[in-house]
């Protein structure tokens, strides 16, 4: 059977009410396809060195190897993975560190008028943190991408000293993404023949211990149902994770996870794909694909971190390609949101939303250098949809 026969998005229900109304079943009936972004297109690069729609602003807020501002914290090399929780009237943006041996998480903390009050670390010492994900109980996961990584959950605020999570599993870690609803977080993998999981803590906001499971099926398959199997030893030693069950389902080098209104997308960047776990009816579908684009040259390649606006509208991160963050909207479009020019040896990372929904922070990992010291965090500000 022709692969674009399997384009479809099978997110109802729940999620069809999340995204007030709109059926991503319907969108997508036809696959994400290029067309006019509901912001107008990137314009001209402003002071930040952006290019972002008319009606936007944008500020640098971070620069690795510099003082935050107004803070005597040093910005972290390689920021990546990263998320926003609400304080107070404020927020806090947490951003790791994708570096060998002194890796972790840094956090900036803004007032209730976006001014920077705070910049600290909450995690030192880690191996290679890539991506992640926030959890219902206000927790940064970080994760290590590297050969039997380690999940970390750490406090946003530094109170709390940062905890390994073993039982969710020792393997190259790249996102995670909490369901509240029904009581999982799903974890991305990245390598070429890596897997997807999901982790049951036997007691929901504790991840101590818990039961960590692999998606079965077929590695061809791109739709339809899908089961779950136990990991046996989510320490993956001597057997690696991946390798312990068979009938895994492969993923080629998954990347960004986020979870919302009954769904879980996750990207996988061998092959250019933006995937919908349906979690009550345990189905996979396709989101994007850029081998099926049927006009014109596929906007979005390179496709890596992944986050979601309060009006749906899903926002992924490219590594390479063009260094633009897209967005798929509701009604299948795909289009570029921004473009961050001049940084060709960079990715881009970390994007998340403000609390309020009316700011986007991201990070270019390499900036203008191309190096690890070179990373770039902004903030893009203005009329999002809500």
């Amino acid at each position: 059977m022709e692969r674009r026969n399997f384009l479809r998005v099978a997110v109802v229900g729940t999620a069809a009410a999340a995204f007030g109304g709109a059926s991503w079943a319907e969108a997508f009936a036809a696959g994400a396809q290029p067309g006019p972004s509901p912001y107008g297109p990137p314009q001209a690069v402003d002071a930040s060195g952006l290019m972002i729609p008319a009606g936007f602003t944008s500020r640098v807020v971070a620069r690795s190897g510099q003082k935050v501002a107004s803070t005597s914290y040093t910005w972290h090399p390689a920021p990546d993975g990263g998320a926003c929780f609400a304080d107070g009237g404020g927020w806090i943006y947490v951003s790791n560190s994708e570096v060998s041996s002194t890796g972790g998480v840094g956090a900036i903390r803004f007032s209730s008028t976006g001014d920077i009050t705070g910049a600290y670390r909450t995690l030192s010492g880690t191996n290679v943190n890539c991506a992640g994900g926030a959890t219902p109980w206000g927790t940064w996961l970080s994760c290590e991408e590297v050969d039997r990584g380690r999940v970390f959950e750490t406090d946003p605020w530094g109170v709390t000293a940062a905890v390994a999570r073993p039982a969710m599993g020792r393997f190259k870690h790249e996102a995670c993404a909490a369901d509240a609803d029904h009581g999982y977080v799903y974890l991305t993998e990245d390598v070429t023949d890596g897997c997807f999981y999901r982790f049951k803590p036997t007691t929901w906001g504790d991840l101590s211990t818990g039961t960590l499971e692999v998606m079965v099926g077929a590695t061809s398959q791109t739709s339809g149902p899908v089961t779950w199997k136990v990991v046996p030893d989510p320490d993956g030693s001597p057997t690696a994770t991946r390798s312990q069950v068979s009938g895994a389902k492969r993923f080629n080098g998954g990347e960004g996870c986020y979870y919302a209104g009954g769904t879980c997308w996750f990207t996988t960047k061998g092959d250019n794909r933006v995937w919908a776990y349906d979690a009550g009816a345990s189905t996979i579908s396709l989101t994007y694909d850029d081998s099926l684009v049927t006009s014109g040259t596929a906007p979005l390649t390179g496709v890596d971190n992944i986050t979601r606006s309060t009006s749906g509208d899903l926002f992924v991160a490219e590594d390479g390609g063009n260094m633009e963050i897209c967005l798929i909207t509701p009604n299948g479009v795909v289009a570029p949101f921004l473009r961050v020019p001049n940084q060709t040896s960079s990715e881009i990372t970390g994007p998340a939303f403000s609390p309020a929904g009316d700011r986007l922070y991201f990070s270019s990992q390499r900036g203008t250098s191309g190096s690890s010291s070179g990373g770039i965090t902004y903030e893009v500000t203005g009329p999002f949809r809500r």
